[in-house]
């Protein structure tokens, strides 16, 4: 009898049959349970946003880092069930897992690292989600901030996946309120005082109508003198992230009010000086 002949195939069937629906039926029960977690832990962060006790951007900043936790805690889980059903020692493995990880701790300095500094930029709310930021060579709006990484995406769409322990100075320009910063140019030949007047009429009116300013804009006076301009400077306090469009629509606002007063805008002007042949000439002779 050779080994084919020797297995009991119907038995083997079966007991692969059993082993296939167990990984079925634990597969389906992971799913379901990470659905149900992910609903039930964005409902919690909803009712804590809706009542007022945490901000929007400290709400999604610790709904991603709690959904981050589950779904490695979960899949855990299910590695360890799907030992079992192949009749393995769970606990003689993770012993051993333990031995290995003893060996391997020093190559995972960087991975604790990570955790370690993503649990104080949590703790001393250096971050959430949705701040400007800058640290290091990235600059952009904070999308998530997990345990081992932090997501910045920069102006230009692309997404950096920063290790959270190279995020070691950090400039957060998102807390309090942010300065918008227009410098207008004018002609030497203008009247100062009149140009200064017109402009702070000008930028009182824009505050009244534009909801994001929450201070000024003031014109502070002149700024710098160029070569063919005098720069004067504008500056407002306006509502988190919103600095960039107060500045266009008050640059709009700002041309508007100059071109109905009159009031020049100057350019830089070339002046081409041209020695005609009669002239060179005359000035050959001259010299005889």
């Amino acid at each position: 009898m050779n080994f084919f002949e020797s297995i009991d195939w119907a038995d083997l069937a079966l007991k692969s049959g059993e082993v296939l629906a167990k990984l079925i039926g634990i597969y389906i029960a992971y799913i379901i349970v990470k659905s149900i977690g992910n609903k039930i832990i964005h409902k919690m962060f909803e009712g804590l946003e809706n009542r007022k006790e945490i901000s929007t951007t400290r709400a999604k900043t610790l709904q991603t880092l709690v959904l981050n936790f589950f779904h490695y805690a979960l899949f855990f889980i299910f590695i360890v069930t799907v030992f079992q059903v192949f009749g393995y020692n769970v606990t003689a493995l993770l012993a051993g897992a333990g031995v290995v990880g003893l060996a391997i701790g020093f190559g995972a300095q960087g991975l604790v690292s990570d955790v370690v500094t993503g649990f104080f930029l949590l703790l001393e709310k250096q971050l959430d989600v949705g701040d400007y930021v800058t640290t290091g060579n990235y600059s952009g709006i904070v999308e998530a901030v997990g345990l081992r990484t932090t997501q910045i995406r920069g102006f230009d769409g692309t997404l950096h996946y920063v290790p959270n322990r190279q995020i070691v100075g950090l400039s957060n320009h998102s807390r309090g309120n942010m300065q918008a910063l227009v410098d207008i140019s004018i002609s030497y030949n203008e009247d100062l005082n009149r140009v200064m007047s017109i402009l702070q009429e000008a930028c009182d009116q824009f505050a009244k109508e534009t909801e994001e300013v929450v201070e000024g804009p003031d014109v502070l006076g002149v700024q710098n003198f160029g070569t063919s301009d005098v720069i004067i400077r504008i500056i407002a306090k306006t509502k988190n992230m919103e600095q960039w469009a107060v500045e266009r629509k008050l640059r709009k606002r700002l041309k508007e009010v100059l071109d109905e007063n009159g009031i020049e805008i100057p350019f830089p002007h070339q002046v081409m000086i041209h020695k005609n042949e009669q002239q060179k000439g005359l000035s050959d002779k001259s010299l005889k």
